[in-house]
C-alpha cells in the first residue's frame, strides 16, 4: 500500500498540463469515483489495524496534494483566459450575423397595401373573432346560405352566434357603421374556414378586401382600379377579364382573371392551357348591405373586392404548395430576401 501511495504521489508531483482539457482528464484519472485515489481508499479496508493510522495519514496527504495540484492548474488556465481576453482588440469588427428575411406572405401583403395606398385607400383592421351580424347578416348572407354551414365555419361552442371570421369583409361592416361616406379602405388580415388542408387549401389563410363608397361610383371605377392593381403587381403587360359570378354582398358580382404571368397568355401548365388565372372576386356593393349599415343606398353606391394573399404569393413566386407558407421551413423562407 505504501509503495502504491509513493508511486502515485510522484506521478501527481511530476504531472504538467498544456490545456484545460488535459488538466480535467488528470482530475478524472486521480480524484473521480473511479480514480486512483478512490481505489486506494477502497483498499484501505484491508490494511491491518496496527498500520491503519500511518497509512490513513498518508492517504489523506496524498488526496490533499492531488486536490492542490488540480486547483493550481485550474487557477493557471483561468488566469490565462483572462489575460487573453484583456489582450483582445475590442475595436475589431464583430463576426457577421446572418440576416433574416421577411415571410413571403408579409412581402406580398405589404406590396398590395402599398399599391392601393397610392390611390387613396387606407388600411382598416378588426377582430378575428366576430359575431354573426358582422360576419354574415350585415353582408346580406341569409340564414340558410351554405357559408353558414358547419363545414365552412368555425363556431365558438360557448356562443353559437360567435365565429372565427371567414372573411375580412366583417371589418368593412365595422367601418361602414362608424364612418360617413366617402369610404375608401382595404382590410388585410387572417381568416378561418373549416376546410381540409391540402396543397391548395388551408383552414387559415390571409385576405385583403377593398371597399369604395361614394356618390356615383360605377362598375367602370371598379374595373379601372383592379386593372391598375394588376399591372402594378404583375407587370405593365398584364391584362384582365371579368366573368359574371355571385356573392351575397355584391350585385352585380364578378370574378377577375389576369393573363397568365408565366406564359403571357399563351397557355402553360400553371394556367392549364387557358392563358388566364383567377385571382379575386369583386362587384358592386348590394344596396341591402348599405342599408344594413345605415348608409342611404339612394345617395351612395360602391364597389368591393377580395383576394387571397396566398393566391397572389403563389403566382408571384411560383409556389405550388400552399402548405409551404405555414411550415416555417428555413430552406423555403430564406429564399425571400427582398424587402418591400
Amino acid at each position: 500500500m505504501k509503495e502504491r501511495i509513493d508511486e502515485l504521489l510522484k506521478e501527481i508531483e511530476a504531472f504538467t498540463a498544456s490545456t484545460k482539457e488535459h488538466a480535467e482528464e488528470f482530475r478524472i484519472k486521480i480524484l473521480s469515483k473511479k480514480g486512483k485515489v478512490t481505489a486506494l481508499f477502497e483498499d484501505f479496508k484491508t490494511v491491518t489495524p496496527e498500520l491503519r493510522k500511518e497509512i490513513g495519514q498518508q492517504l489523506n496527504e496524498l488526496k490533499n496534494k492531488a486536490q492542490d495540484k488540480i486547483n493550481h492548474l485550474k487557477e493557471k488556465f483561468e488566469n490565462s483566459d483572462e489575460s487573453s481576453n484583456q489582450n483582445s482588440d475590442i475595436t475589431l469588427p464583430a463576426e457577421s450575423i446572418p440576416v433574416g428575411s421577411r415571410h413571403p406572405l408579409s412581402l406580398v401583403r405589404n406590396q398590395i397595401v402599398d399599391i392601393f395606398s397610392r390611390i387613396g385607400f387606407t388600411v382598416s383592421e378588426g377582430p378575428e373573432i366576430e359575431d354573426d351580424w358582422h360576419n354574415f347578416t350585415a353582408l346580406n348572407t341569409p340564414a340558410d346560405h351554405p357559408a353558414r354551414d358547419m363545414q365552412d365555419t368555425f363556431y365558438i361552442s360557448e356562443n353559437p352566434d360567435t365565429v372565427l371570421r371567414t372573411q375580412t369583409s366583417s371589418v368593412q361592416v365595422h367601418i361602414m357603421e362608424g364612418t360617413e361616406p366617402p369610404i375608401r379602405t382595404i382590410s388585410p388580415g387572417r381568416v378561418y374556414r373549416n376546410e381540409a388542408i391540402s396543397a391548395r387549401a388551408h383552414c387559415q389563410f390571409h385576405q385583403v378586401e377593398g371597399l369604395y363608397i361614394d356618390k356615383k361610383v360605377s362598375f367602370a371605377d371598379l374595373k379601372q382600379t383592379l386593372l391598375y392593381f394588376s399591372k402594378e403587381m404583375f407587370g405593365e403587360e398584364t391584362k384582365i377579364r371579368l366573368r359574371p359570378s355571385f356573392f351575397p354582398f355584391t350585385e352585380i358580382s364578378a370574378e377577375m382573371d389576369i393573363s397568365c404571368p408565366f406564359c403571357k397568355g399563351k397557355g402553360c401548365n400553371i394556367c392549364k392551357g387557358a392563358g388566364w388565372v383567377e385571382i379575386l372576386g369583386c362587384g358592386m356593393v348590394d344596396p341591402a348591405v348599405l342599408e344594413n349599415c345605415k348608409i342611404d343606398s339612394t345617395q351612395y353606391s360602391g364597389f368591393a373586392f377580395g383576394m387571397g394573399v396566398e393566391r397572389i404569393a403563389m403566382l408571384k413566386y411560383q409556389v405550388k404548395d400552399l402548405r409551404l407558407f405555414f411550415e416555417n421551413d428555413i430552406r423555403f423562407l430564406k429564399q425571400f430576401k427582398s424587402v418591400i
